[in-house]
Parts: C-alpha cells; structure tokens; sequence
C-alpha cells in the first residue's frame, strides 16, 4: 500500500514538474538596459513598474526584469545590449538617449521601448512621432528642449553674474543640440557661456579648473546620465567653489544642488511601462506612437541659495513647484 502511494505521488510529482517548469519558461522576460546606476534610478524603475502594472504586469508574478546597470560608462552598453539580444528578451526598455541609440544597433527584431530626455525622431530613433517604425517607440521628455529656459531661470537666481559655464557631455546624441540652444539663450539675454566638456569623472574635476580660470560665476549641466551618476561629485564642487548651478532632475536639489528644471522623468517611464505592457500583450511598436511627457518641474532649495549668499527673487519662488527649506 506504501509502495503504491509513493508511486502514485512519483508520478504526479513528476508530470506537475514540467508543467511548473514550462509556466516558468512562459513567463516573459524584459531587458531594461540604463547608463545610470541603480541607486540614482530607483524612482525611474518604480516609475517603470508603475505602468507595468497599469497594463496587468507584475515583477515576479508573471514577468522577469533583467536589468543592466553601465554605471554611467556609455562603452559598456553596447556588449550589455548584445547580451540581452543574445538572451532572446521580449523587450528591451531604455534609459537615456545613448542607451536607446545603442538598442536600436544591437537589434532590429527585438521590441525596443524608450523613455528619454532627447527628440527620438532628431536621435535617429523613429521615422516619425506617429509611425515610429518597425521594432521601436516609447515616451519622451524633451530635456533638451528646456536649456533655453534653465538658463534664463539660472540668470534670475544669480542676476549679477554675466559669465556662465555650460556642463556637456559630447558623447550624448543630444549634446550638439543642447549645446547650440544655451548659446542661443545666452546671447538673448546678453550673457557669456563657456561650453566645458566632460566624459567622465575626472574630466568633471577638470572643467571645475577650468570654470573657475574663466571666472565664471554660475552654472549650466545638462541633462545627461553621467552627470546623474556623478550628481554627489557635482553637488560637492558646486558648494566647494560657491558656484550657483542649476541641474535636470528634481534629484538634485534633494542632494543639496541649487535648482532644477525639466520634464518629468517619471512620467515618461511610466508611459514607457505602458506601452511595454502593450507590447508584451501582443501590439507592435510601429502601431504606438511615441508620446511626449509635458509636465515640468522647477525645484528649489532654498537652504542652499542662502548658503551661497543669493536672495531669490519673490517671482522665482512664486514658480517654483517645491521649495525645499
């Protein structure tokens, strides 16, 4: 009788095991591919995962994230896409302008879904907002496109100051594009900017050198993954020279920066998380048209503006949309 039992439990042990190995198989797999840490991405993943779910996904019930982190070094991303081709992932999300670039080179099969600061279609990205093409889409934030206003809302906080540093990184598609707009609002508002180029770590510590040679008196970063993965090296130079600075990404006025401006990232990731949900559910990407977040927020922090020795003027905190004491 104990012998039958324990047959009779081999055999269902053995035909339930692959059934759970096949529902285990079936679960699909996403390659969410960032320049940038996890420690500066943690509200973009949760961002992420908020549409997910919004489109009936959840990580770990019924989908697998794998992710892959360049730390903020853009010559890892090519072999970290190539590793998520080769893994036969169902979608690759992405990050950052260079690391949506960077997927669309590694395939041309492979669903591609972005959330990124540049305009896709000047990227290279998608034929068009509407017909994106063949495996690509996703949401943009249009960082780029606020240089203009960074720079005049930097002009307010710091008004005696007529030579600013301008902070690009070259390696980032956007960085041509960025640099002409602050130049073309430096010369409306009749002020004089120094274009500093930084790839890496210690080229920050250089254009800091080289910032304060030039007498410049306040500062512009653009919107880029390195500056994100270096945002505590930049808030600290900032301080360390009492140089007004203003930055993309409310992260850094949070970590002691003067002010940012810019698009919501978040809402960008989330509507990214959407349409790879979609996808997931069976649509293609050439029938989802890129959307374009529109919500822009402008954070001060007013203990910082005070160390530097700045009385902000009323019309600018009037903007503001959190004024951090």
């Amino acid at each position: 009788m104990r012998r039958r039992n324990f047959i009779t439990l081999l055999g269902s042990a053995a035909a339930a095991w692959p059934l759970a190995a096949r529902a285990q198989q079936a679960m699909p797999v996403i390659g969410f591919l960032s320049i940038e840490p996890l420690e500066t991405s943690r509200d973009q993943v949760t961002a992420f995962r908020r549409g997910l779910s919004e489109a009936g996904y959840v990580e770990g019930q019924n989908v697998t994230i794998e992710y892959r982190w360049a730390e903020g070094q853009a010559d890892r991303l090519p072999a970290m896409a190539a590793d998520l081709v080769r893994r036969r992932v169902a979608v690759i999300a992405t990050l950052a302008n260079v690391a949506a670039v960077v997927a669309k080179a590694a395939t041309t099969t492979i669903p591609i879904v972005f959330g990124i600061g540049g305009d896709p279609v000047k990227l290279g990205l998608v034929a068009s907002l509407n017909q994106p093409g063949v495996n690509i889409t996703g949401a943009s934030f249009l960082s780029s496109a606020v240089m203009a206003k960074m720079l005049e809302i930097l002009h307010d906080a710091a008004p005696n100051t007529a030579v600013i540093a301008a902070l690009v990184n070259p390696t980032n598609p956007q960085a041509e594009a960025d640099t002409r707009e602050a130049l073309e609002a430096a010369r409306v508002l009749a002020l004089q900017v120094h274009v500093l180029n930084a790839r890496n770590k210690s080229d920050i510590d250089a254009a800091f050198i080289t910032l304060v040679q030039r007498h410049a008196g306040a500062l512009l970063i653009e919107g880029d993954g390195l500056f994100v993965t270096r945002m505590k090296q930049l808030v600290v130079l900032t301080a360390r020279h009492a140089i007004p600075a203003i930055y993309q990404g409310r992260d850094f006025p949070d970590a002691g920066g003067l002010l940012s401006y810019g698009a919501s990232r978040a809402d960008a990731l989330r509507i990214a998380g959407v349409y790879t949900g979609r996808i997931l559910k069976g649509e293609k990407p050439a029938d989802l048209p890129v959307q374009q977040s529109t919500k822009v927020e402008l954070i001060l922090n007013l203990a910082t503006a005070r160390a530097l020795g700045l009385t902000i003027p009323p019309t600018l905190l009037a903007r503001a949309d959190e004024v951090i004491e």
